[in-house]
Protein backbone atom coordinates (compact mmCIF):
# COMPACT_ATOMS: atom_id res chain seq x y z
CA UNK A 1 0.00 0.00 0.00
CA UNK A 2 1.45 3.34 -0.88
CA UNK A 3 2.34 5.71 1.49
CA UNK A 4 -0.34 8.51 2.51
CA UNK A 5 0.28 11.63 1.04
CA UNK A 6 -0.32 13.72 4.17
CA UNK A 7 -1.18 11.66 8.11
CA UNK A 8 -2.03 12.93 11.11
CA UNK A 9 -1.98 11.57 13.98
CA UNK A 10 -2.69 12.80 17.81
CA UNK A 11 -2.15 16.53 16.65
CA UNK A 12 -2.41 19.08 19.30
CA UNK A 13 -1.94 22.87 18.72
CA UNK A 14 -2.21 26.06 21.04
CA UNK A 15 -2.60 29.69 20.20
CA UNK A 16 -0.50 31.12 23.14
CA UNK A 17 -2.60 29.59 26.49
CA UNK A 18 -5.38 28.27 24.22
CA UNK A 19 -5.65 24.53 23.55
CA UNK A 20 -7.36 24.73 19.94
CA UNK A 21 -6.60 20.98 18.50
CA UNK A 22 -7.10 17.89 21.01
CA UNK A 23 -5.79 14.77 18.80
CA UNK A 24 -6.77 15.07 15.67
CA UNK A 25 -6.45 12.07 13.30
CA UNK A 26 -6.43 12.45 9.65
CA UNK A 27 -5.30 10.57 6.61
CA UNK A 28 -5.06 11.83 3.06
CA UNK A 29 -4.02 9.15 -0.16
CA UNK A 30 -2.10 10.55 -2.92
CA UNK A 31 -4.85 11.63 -5.36
CA UNK A 32 -7.48 12.35 -3.02
CA UNK A 33 -9.52 15.28 -2.37
CA UNK A 34 -10.41 15.02 1.24
CA UNK A 35 -13.14 18.02 2.47
CA UNK A 36 -12.95 19.08 6.35
CA UNK A 37 -16.09 20.04 6.96
CA UNK A 38 -17.04 21.81 10.55
CA UNK A 39 -19.12 25.23 11.53
CA UNK A 40 -16.70 28.79 12.72
CA UNK A 41 -14.44 28.13 15.06
CA UNK A 42 -14.22 24.44 15.20
CA UNK A 43 -10.22 24.43 14.49
CA UNK A 44 -10.73 23.78 10.33
CA UNK A 45 -8.73 26.89 9.40
CA UNK A 46 -6.28 25.81 12.49
CA UNK A 47 -5.66 22.33 11.26
CA UNK A 48 -4.47 23.64 8.35
CA UNK A 49 -1.97 26.24 9.51
CA UNK A 50 -0.94 23.25 12.11
CA UNK A 51 0.30 21.64 8.67
CA UNK A 52 2.84 24.33 8.05
CA UNK A 53 3.44 25.21 11.43
CA UNK A 54 1.90 28.52 11.64
CA UNK A 55 0.13 27.59 15.00
CA UNK A 56 2.22 27.89 18.14
CA UNK A 57 3.30 24.80 19.73
CA UNK A 58 2.37 21.37 17.93
CA UNK A 59 2.47 17.84 19.73
CA UNK A 60 1.76 14.96 17.60
CA UNK A 61 3.14 13.63 14.37
CA UNK A 62 2.28 15.22 10.83
CA UNK A 63 4.10 12.95 8.41
CA UNK A 64 4.10 14.36 4.59
CA UNK A 65 4.52 11.67 1.78
CA UNK A 66 5.82 10.01 4.85
CA UNK A 67 8.16 12.32 6.07
CA UNK A 68 7.90 13.72 9.60
CA UNK A 69 7.49 17.41 10.04
CA UNK A 70 6.09 18.41 13.29
CA UNK A 71 9.65 19.25 14.11
CA UNK A 72 10.41 21.16 11.42
CA UNK A 73 10.46 24.82 9.93
CA UNK A 74 7.23 26.26 8.10
CA UNK A 75 9.48 26.63 4.90
CA UNK A 76 10.95 23.47 5.24
CA UNK A 77 7.63 21.95 5.46
CA UNK A 78 6.82 24.26 1.99
CA UNK A 79 9.54 22.16 -0.02
CA UNK A 80 8.34 18.56 1.04
CA UNK A 81 5.70 19.72 -1.76
CA UNK A 82 3.22 21.39 0.23
CA UNK A 83 1.09 24.29 -1.43
CA UNK A 84 -1.29 26.69 1.13
CA UNK A 85 -4.34 28.99 -0.03
CA UNK A 86 -4.84 30.90 3.00
CA UNK A 87 -8.60 32.10 2.88
CA UNK A 88 -7.49 35.76 3.46
CA UNK A 89 -5.56 34.79 0.03
CA UNK A 90 -2.51 37.09 0.45
CA UNK A 91 -1.99 38.91 -3.17
CA UNK A 92 0.60 41.35 -3.70
CA UNK A 93 -1.36 44.20 -4.49
CA UNK A 94 1.23 46.33 -6.16
CA UNK A 95 1.99 43.84 -8.40
CA UNK A 96 0.47 42.63 -11.82
CA UNK A 97 -1.56 39.11 -11.66
CA UNK A 98 1.43 37.71 -13.95
CA UNK A 99 4.26 38.90 -11.06
CA UNK A 100 2.57 37.72 -8.68
CA UNK A 101 2.30 34.56 -10.99
CA UNK A 102 6.42 34.62 -11.24
CA UNK A 103 7.19 35.21 -7.47
CA UNK A 104 7.45 32.07 -5.65
CA UNK A 105 9.72 29.84 -5.55
CA UNK A 106 9.86 25.89 -6.85
CA UNK A 107 9.21 24.18 -3.53
CA UNK A 108 7.99 20.58 -5.24
CA UNK A 109 10.47 17.61 -5.22
CA UNK A 110 10.37 17.69 -9.20
CA UNK A 111 11.55 21.34 -9.51
CA UNK A 112 8.97 23.94 -10.76
CA UNK A 113 5.83 23.65 -11.36
CA UNK A 114 2.82 24.25 -13.84
CA UNK A 115 4.37 26.98 -16.96
CA UNK A 116 2.69 30.19 -17.41
CA UNK A 117 1.07 28.73 -20.42
CA UNK A 118 -0.24 25.95 -18.79
CA UNK A 119 -1.76 28.00 -15.89
CA UNK A 120 -3.36 30.42 -18.27
CA UNK A 121 -4.76 27.48 -19.69
CA UNK A 122 -6.65 26.13 -16.68
CA UNK A 123 -7.06 30.07 -15.77
CA UNK A 124 -8.22 31.68 -18.97
CA UNK A 125 -9.49 35.21 -16.77
CA UNK A 126 -5.77 35.79 -15.80
CA UNK A 127 -4.04 35.60 -19.02
CA UNK A 128 -7.11 38.73 -20.10
CA UNK A 129 -6.01 40.44 -16.52
CA UNK A 130 -2.04 39.16 -16.32
CA UNK A 131 -1.12 43.08 -16.80
CA UNK A 132 -3.80 44.14 -13.70
CA UNK A 133 -2.81 44.95 -10.35
CA UNK A 134 -3.80 42.56 -7.85
CA UNK A 135 -6.22 45.07 -6.20
CA UNK A 136 -7.86 45.95 -9.66
CA UNK A 137 -8.40 41.84 -9.57
CA UNK A 138 -12.51 40.93 -8.72
CA UNK A 139 -12.65 38.47 -5.53
CA UNK A 140 -13.03 35.17 -8.02
CA UNK A 141 -9.57 36.48 -10.18
CA UNK A 142 -7.84 37.02 -7.12
CA UNK A 143 -8.98 33.59 -5.97
CA UNK A 144 -7.94 31.82 -8.78
CA UNK A 145 -4.59 33.99 -8.42
CA UNK A 146 -3.79 32.66 -5.08
CA UNK A 147 -4.78 28.90 -6.00
CA UNK A 148 -2.65 29.29 -9.52
CA UNK A 149 0.25 30.77 -7.83
CA UNK A 150 0.91 27.72 -5.59
CA UNK A 151 0.48 25.23 -8.75
CA UNK A 152 3.45 27.49 -10.21
CA UNK A 153 5.75 26.29 -7.20
CA UNK A 154 5.42 22.30 -7.98
CA UNK A 155 3.68 21.65 -4.72
CA UNK A 156 1.66 18.57 -5.16
CA UNK A 157 -0.28 18.82 -2.01
CA UNK A 158 -2.61 21.19 -2.12
CA UNK A 159 -4.51 23.20 1.62
CA UNK A 160 -7.73 24.89 0.14
CA UNK A 161 -9.02 27.15 2.86
CA UNK A 162 -12.32 28.23 2.28
CA UNK A 163 -11.96 29.28 -1.33
CA UNK A 164 -15.39 29.48 -2.58
CA UNK A 165 -16.32 32.21 0.50
CA UNK A 166 -18.44 35.21 -0.82
CA UNK A 167 -17.75 34.31 -4.47
CA UNK A 168 -20.62 34.62 -7.20
CA UNK A 169 -22.05 30.87 -8.63
CA UNK A 170 -20.35 31.43 -11.60
CA UNK A 171 -16.88 31.67 -10.41
CA UNK A 172 -18.03 28.71 -7.91
CA UNK A 173 -18.58 26.77 -11.03
CA UNK A 174 -15.05 27.55 -12.50
CA UNK A 175 -13.50 26.49 -9.28
CA UNK A 176 -15.26 23.47 -9.03
CA UNK A 177 -13.93 22.70 -12.46
CA UNK A 178 -10.48 23.94 -11.82
CA UNK A 179 -10.35 21.03 -8.49
CA UNK A 180 -11.76 18.29 -10.86
CA UNK A 181 -8.62 19.16 -13.54
CA UNK A 182 -6.45 19.25 -10.48
CA UNK A 183 -7.48 15.71 -9.43
CA UNK A 184 -7.33 14.34 -12.89
CA UNK A 185 -3.98 15.50 -12.91
CA UNK A 186 -2.55 13.12 -9.61
CA UNK A 187 -2.91 16.58 -7.12
CA UNK A 188 -3.86 15.88 -3.27
CA UNK A 189 -5.70 18.43 -2.02
CA UNK A 190 -7.42 19.02 1.40
CA UNK A 191 -10.20 21.39 1.46
CA UNK A 192 -11.42 23.68 4.50
CA UNK A 193 -15.48 24.56 3.26
CA UNK A 194 -18.32 26.31 4.73
CA UNK A 195 -19.91 26.05 1.71
CA UNK A 196 -21.44 21.75 1.73
CA UNK A 197 -23.23 22.30 -1.61
CA UNK A 198 -19.37 23.22 -3.70
CA UNK A 199 -17.48 20.44 -1.75
CA UNK A 200 -20.00 17.17 -1.68
CA UNK A 201 -19.76 16.82 -5.42
CA UNK A 202 -15.92 17.06 -5.42
CA UNK A 203 -14.49 15.27 -2.51
CA UNK A 204 -13.50 11.61 -2.09
CA UNK A 205 -14.04 11.50 2.08
CA UNK A 206 -15.22 14.13 4.50
CA UNK A 207 -13.89 14.25 8.10
CA UNK A 208 -16.07 16.75 10.19
CA UNK A 209 -14.56 19.05 13.05
CA UNK A 210 -16.15 20.31 16.20
CA UNK A 211 -14.56 21.55 19.50
CA UNK A 212 -11.41 20.98 17.84
CA UNK A 213 -11.58 17.17 17.36
CA UNK A 214 -12.91 14.82 14.64
CA UNK A 215 -16.19 14.05 15.08
CA UNK A 216 -17.24 12.25 11.69
CA UNK A 217 -15.55 10.62 9.15
CA UNK A 218 -17.24 9.03 6.05
CA UNK A 219 -17.14 8.49 2.27
CA UNK A 220 -18.65 9.93 -0.56
CA UNK A 221 -20.87 7.16 -0.85
CA UNK A 222 -22.19 7.45 2.68
CA UNK A 223 -22.99 11.26 2.20
CA UNK A 224 -26.84 10.31 1.63
CA UNK A 225 -27.26 8.14 5.21
CA UNK A 226 -25.26 10.58 6.90
CA UNK A 227 -27.22 13.62 6.01
CA UNK A 228 -29.41 13.85 9.52
CA UNK A 229 -25.47 14.13 11.11
CA UNK A 230 -24.74 16.86 8.72
CA UNK A 231 -27.43 18.97 9.50
CA UNK A 232 -27.03 18.50 13.20
CA UNK A 233 -23.17 19.11 13.34
CA UNK A 234 -23.42 21.70 10.54
CA UNK A 235 -26.91 23.10 10.03
CA UNK A 236 -26.96 22.38 6.50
Amino acid sequence: MSTPALEISGLNAWYGESHILHGVDISVNKGEVVTILGRNGAGRTTTMRAILGLTGSRTGSIRIHGTESIGMETFKIAHLGVGYCPEERGIFASLSCEENLLLPPPVGPLGGGMSLSEIYEMFPNLLERRNSPGTRLSGGEQQMLAVARILRTGANLLLLDEISEGLAPVIVQALARMIKMLKAKGYTIVMVEQNFRFAAPLADRFYVMEHGQIVEHFGASELKEKQSVLNQLLGV
